[in-house]
């Protein structure tokens, strides 16, 4: 998927976790495919994951990043009813592997991507639920600060320039352009900065039975434009579940233009990006991308 990507086998993961985490040693270990672009993941036994960054990058760096991951894991267990991710320890690189990496508990589950819940009105209400409990969680004086997504739409202007002329052969540039530039100055009005999740996509959302069973990829829980967590709506809910996620979290119509823009923001890099290294986030944001063209038309 990356020009730069690390490998990693089932049989460094062994050595690493034996000469490291002894207390594991003795549990089978296997890699799971995944569609997922920041780590490889293998399961250690039933119950616990380890988690292998795909890219180099600078070692301490890295390290910090994990540890706030983890702090970020550790702030929202337990303060929701569906299951999250524990960190459990962090691992140093070795056997060939440059990078640290992670460990955390497994939660059972389907991802979204192979169990569709996008037509499930109780989906829809556990989503809300989800979304309110994370919004309860202090943000203790804390605004966003980062420069990804939930900050100010505008400033990834040069990002979706770069995007939509990626996307020429993969998608309709000129409408998705005006699109854009509807949302693009969009004012941030009142809201304050809330918590969130920040990447309700499918792979990172668990299913059961047509209800949500839990969430991965917590580490970028943190403080944002409360329309970010709403980039879920487009991600995973059809028109008529949609419509119940935005009338019981309340949303006016400026915070819902606000979270089109962001999964538009979010859908434009992913689409032509990984078109062929990885098909399902690439399709994932293709159908984000029709269910926002198709709720905005122009006039």
């Amino acid at each position: 998927m990356h020009a730069d990507q690390l490998t990693v086998s089932p049989d460094t993961v062994s050595d690493l976790v034996r000469s490291q985490f002894p207390q594991w040693g003795d549990l089978p270990i296997r890699q799971l495919a995944s569609a997922g672009t920041v780590n490889a993941i293998f399961r250690i036994g039933e119950r616990l994951t380890a988690r292998f960054p795909l890219q180099p990058q600078d070692v301490e760096r890295a390290r910090r990043w994990l540890e706030s991951e983890a702090d970020a894991a550790r702030e929202l267990l337990g303060r929701t009813r569906f299951p999250t991710p524990e960190p459990l320890g962090l691992g140093e690189p070795g056997f060939g592997y440059p990078m640290p990496w992670s460990v955390q508990t497994w939660v059972p589950g389907v991802v979204a991507t192979e169990a569709d819940p996008s037509e499930s009105e109780a989906f829809a209400y556990d989503l809300v639920e989800f979304i309110r409990d994370v919004r309860t969680i202090d943000v203790r004086g804390r605004t966003f600060g980062g420069s990804g997504r939930g900050g100010t739409i505008a400033d990834h202007e040069e990002w979706i320039e770069t995007c939509l002329r990626e996307s020429e052969q993969l998608l309709d540039v000129p409408r998705l352009r005006r699109l854009w530039a509807r949302w693009r100055d969009l004012p941030r009005g009142d809201d304050p900065d809330v918590m969130s999740h920040g990447d309700l996509i499918p792979g990172n959302v668990l299913v059961a039975d047509g209800r949500l069973a839990g969430v991965l990829d917590v580490g970028g829980l943190g403080p944002a434009d409360p329309a970010l967590e709403l980039v879920g709506a487009w991600h995973l809910l059809e028109a008529g579940p949609r419509r119940i996620l935005r009338r019981e979290l309340g949303c006016d119509d400026l915070e819902w233009e606000r979270g089109k823009a962001w999964a538009f923001e979010q859908a434009m890099g992913a689409g032509w990006y990984y078109q062929y290294t990885n098909p399902a986030m690439s399709s994932m944001a293709v159908r984000t991308l029709a269910r926002l063209v198709e709720d905005s038309p122009m006039s």
